[in-house]
């Protein structure tokens, strides 16, 4: 039986791109014939995705498995923080909500944690031919290797060599990539087996010397340049970037989409960069809404104090504007629950305060609850809607729900979905609400835009509303988009980095630099 090859992909800090790399490397072993399979043992994010057997894990996790072409599950990723506070964040193992910590009270915790870890890599590398392993943050924050389970402290664990990546884009590269050598001790620095600078543009010529100088001083090679592109993948390291992004390309139809301190799911809305005639606009802090066609409130992992903050902030009235002006508002899980009348929070769930009046679009109340669901489901639009949202009804839909409140519709607006199916059984149960004008809908299911389909019809209403005529997506479905998009950001990495030297560390071999 062939032993599992494993490879390690740590970095100088966060947001050096090693996520979308160790999706490309999880690419190109498909490619090359291996089963593979990624792995994070403990990722900080609020970007989580559902399992088909309902349990949460990071999405940079289920992007690499997607791009390994596997279903991905909880053991990819088995510890998941979710920030609720700048203090405190919500644990979740093996895709269970564990409890809430205090940053202190985790870091005493993680020595308990190393079992479960270590577990969860033995599953994936007895199923598999390769492991991609990615770390977090940086291995030089050395304030935190004391009972490591991230980078070294993980690496060790799988007895993995490491490849370890610098952003050139943020500067300093050198500087970061020989510093952090220099804070590793003498073991972790043999697990070291060669550098990958990350976003360079320009001549890579002009790089050529410093690379040479930089080989000298760590005793690693330089194993590839790779120039900044643009994939169209979900990026977890790019988080902050993509909140800044404005992705205007001539199209007629502009759709915002709220920024919250506490957002969670941003990659709900990803699918809109595909289709070619929309203008795709993050709203930031301090920011206006201005005036588009379509704007979106997204999942909020502490839906309370963003509401809080959309009140304080004057971007209430400015929603409540559009409103009047009949603007489509849309409102995923966390947004959905803004929308309503009142959010009440008896058990302290995500806040101190107990109940707050929500926008008042919506005739629907929330309130809390201890037990947090977490589904995939498949549904399909119930409501007869007119205006902006006509045609939807029949449509199919697939998507993920995660929530810890249940939604209760009053009289004054109707049901927008059916669940038809979920957690491998055939269900009937209510999801979402629209109001009666058919402008303000809600929904918990994350993912309802990846449906084409769907979306395309609401952006061909928007279309007809303002004189324009009717356009089809130029992608069948989102799906085969990404595979495309998978396949080009392992080309680049290919055209861009020796290969033939990432195999040998793979395969235990010693390399030198030239």
């Amino acid at each position: 039986m062939m032993k599992t090859k494993k490879l390690m992909l740590q970095g100088t800090g966060s947001s050096v791109g090693k996520s979308l790399l160790t999706a490309g490397f999880c690419r190109i072993f498909h490619q090359d014939g291996y089963k593979v399979a990624p792995f994070k043992s403990q990722n900080m994010a609020l970007n989580s995705y559902i399992t088909a057997e309902g349990l949460e894990m990071g999405r940079a996790q289920v992007v690499q498995a997607e791009a390994s072409k596997i279903e991905p599950t909880v053991a990819m990723n088995p510890v998941l923080l979710k920030p609720t506070t700048d203090k405190k964040c919500q644990v979740i193992l093996n895709g269970k909500v564990y409890k809430n910590m205090s940053a202190v009270e985790y870091h005493e915790f993680k020595s308990e944690l190393a079992a479960l870890v270590k577990d969860s890599f033995q599953k994936l590398a007895d199923a598999h031919d390769v492991v991609v392993i990615e770390g977090a943050g940086s291995p030089a924050e050395i304030n935190l290797r004391e009972n490591d389970i991230v980078n070294m402290g993980m690496a060790e664990m799988a007895d993995s060599p490491v490849i370890l990546i610098g952003d050139i884009d943020r500067g300093g590269v050198f500087a970061s990539l020989a510093g952090t050598m220099l804070l590793l001790t003498e073991e972790e620095k043999k697990r070291v087996k060669g550098v990958i600078i990350n976003k360079f543009r320009g001549d890579v010529e002009i790089l050529k010397p410093g690379i040479k100088m930089l080989e000298d001083i760590i005793k690693i090679p330089v194993l590839g340049v790779i120039p900044y592109y643009h994939v169209q993948i979900e990026d977890e390291d790019s988080l902050a970037e993509r909140f800044r992004y404005q992705k205007y390309q001539g199209g007629q139809v502009e759709v915002a989409v709220l920024y919250l301190p506490h957002v969670s799911n941003f990659t709900d809305f990803n699918v809109f960069e595909t289709q070619e005639d929309v203008n795709l606009r993050y709203v930031m802090r301090g920011e206006s809404i201005g005036n588009p066609d379509l704007l979106i409130i997204p999942g909020s992992k502490n839906t309370i104090e963003d509401l809080v903050y959309l009140r304080e902030s004057g971007l209430e009235e400015q929603i409540l504007r559009l409103h009047r002006q009949g603007k489509l508002i849309v409102g995923i899980c966390g947004g959905y629950q803004m929308l309503g009348k009142t959010i009440k929070d008896p058990h302290g769930t995500e806040s101190s305060i107990e109940e707050i009046n929500g926008l008042g679009l919506l005739d629907v109340d929330t309130i809390f609850e201890l037990e947090k669901t977490t589904t995939q489901v498949e549904a399909v639009v119930t409501a007869k809607l007119s205006g902006l949202l006509e045609g939807t009804q029949g449509a199919g839909l697939r998507g993920y729900e995660i929530h810890m409140g249940k939604t209760v519709l009053g009289s004054e607006c109707q049901g927008l979905n059916q669940i038809r199916h979920m957690l491998g059984k055939d269900v009937s149960i209510d999801d979402g609400a629209s109001n009666m004008e058919g402008n303000v809908i809600g929904t918990y299911i994350h993912g309802i835009f990846d449906n084409i389909p769907f979306t395309r019809v609401i952006l061909n209403n928007i279309r007809r509303q303002k004189g324009l005529e009717q356009v089809e997506s130029s992608i069948e479905s989102f799906e085969a988009f990404k595979e495309k998009e998978y396949d080009k950001l392992a080309e680049v990495i290919r055209t861009n980095v020796d290969m033939e030297k990432v195999y040998q560390i793979l395969n235990g071999e010693e390399i030198c630099s030239e």
